[in-house]
């Protein structure tokens, strides 16, 4: 049986479309949302936060709203709501009314519904109060690969205002409009990568004996680590390491001095992520020696992320407010991990949260062209965060 939407969240919904448009007409990308962050910003203060501070982090904005007793006194009173801002550098094909106007840019991950409908929750919540404690609402720059969650850590957001929880979601193509789901324990994998350098010594291609040949070597290490995940990871760890990349030479008689690749690897797991990275140097390092060449491993100035673990009780609070805002029979709570990475696993790694899927539809996958956000999601969502801000903080 579903559950009925309150009259509040309904009313809001042209003003909510309307502003999800705007924001998916003018895409904005990592930290560099002047525009979307300072309208985040104004919207809060005409709801009427108790605080407003921009610039954390770069370009991140968190909003402070007390509830009906006023701030709380200790950190067992506060909780954090979280929102992604930022686009992607890709090209729109979607056909949209409301389609990209930035040449090369788009929200092909649906930031643009996640921010409109925590401001939706933000103008419900100041309205009604509907809560014992501090709510401290964060709107994130640079998710897409850029650790933007980690630099609001690192600019002393949860060290200003410490939360007993933290919970974020994410729209999920595939899944019905008005529908939710959570991934019990390990939800979203890491994500790293290294780039492989292997230098040999040029030569004549008819004259192999006179070179040491990089690409070989480079051979061999791509065979090599692909033993990796079956012969050294626990078989009931899932991981995933791929070469992505590889680049040497240009000529047919011509051996190369170099050639450089790009490895990626991901897991559910910091330590099965720190075994796969050792024994990367390792295959690496004696490969090198087998061959005469020398080969050196970088990582790339990307912060690599974490795993994203949903903590057992506040999943189990996400569940109840899921519950609550569309029905027991449109929430799932058995959804498989997903080999995606997202930053909101900084915060997940300091503070107790949960990450929870929306539903949006048959719409193109994430980070497609031709993807766009189903605005019916947006009340759920609204829904979803007023029904936690009663759980979480009673």
């Amino acid at each position: 049986m579903n559950a009925p939407m309150k009259n509040s969240i309904a009313a809001m919904l042209p003003d909510l479309v309307e502003w999800r448009h705007d924001f998916h007409r003018h895409p904005e990308l990592m930290y560099d949302l002047p525009r979307t962050a300072g309208l985040v910003a104004d919207r809060l203060r005409a709801f009427g936060f108790d605080e407003v501070i921009e610039g954390i982090g770069k370009t991140g904005v968190l909003g402070i709203l007390h509830g009906s007793a006023g701030p709380a006194a200790s950190k067992e009173k506060r909780v954090l709501f979280r929102a992604d801002m930022d686009a992607l550098p890709i090209e729109e094909t979607s056909g949209a009314e409301h389609a990209s106007a930035e040449k090369g840019r788009m929200h092909a991950c649906g930031h643009d519904g996640h921010t409109t409908i925590l401001l939706g929750a933000a103008r419900h919540l100041a309205e009604t109060r509907a809560f014992d404690g501090t709510l401290v609402f964060c709107f994130q720059p640079a998710e897409e690969g850029h650790a933007g969650a980690q630099a609001m850590i690192d600019a002393g957001m949860l060290e200003r205002f410490p939360v007993k929880g933290a919970y974020a979601l994410h729209n999920w193509p595939g899944m019905p409009v008005g529908e939710f789901g959570v991934v019990r324990g390990p939800a979203m994998a890491s994500a790293d990568g290294v780039f492989i350098i292997v230098k040999g010594k040029g030569g004549h291609a008819a004259a192999p004996h006179t070179a040491r040949d990089p690409i070989v070597a480079a051979g061999h290490i791509i065979g090599s680590v692909q033993s990796i995940v079956s012969r050294v990871v626990d078989p009931f760890e899932q991981a995933v390491v791929s070469i992505t990349a590889i680049n040497g030479g240009e000529a047919f008689n011509v051996i190369p001095d170099a050639v450089e690749m790009k490895c990626g690897f991901r897991c559910f797991s910091e330590t099965v992520a720190a075994t796969i990275e050792q024994e990367l140097w390792r295959i690496c390092e004696k490969t090198g020696e087998a061959f005469g060449v020398e080969v050196t491993v970088k990582r790339p100035p990307l912060t690599p992320y974490p795993p994203t673990i949903n903590h057992p009780a506040e999943t189990e609070i996400a569940l109840e407010a899921m519950r609550a805002a569309v029905g027991p029979d449109r929430v799932r709570d058995d959804l498989k991990p997903v080999m995606g990475s997202e930053d909101f696993a900084f915060i997940l790694r300091q503070v107790p949260g949960a990450y929870v899927l929306i539903g949006n539809g048959a719409s193109a996958s994430l980070h497609n062209p031709a993807y766009d956000f189903d605005d019916g999601a947006i009340p759920h969502g609204v829904a979803y965060w007023s029904e936690l801000a009663a759980r979480v903080l009673p």
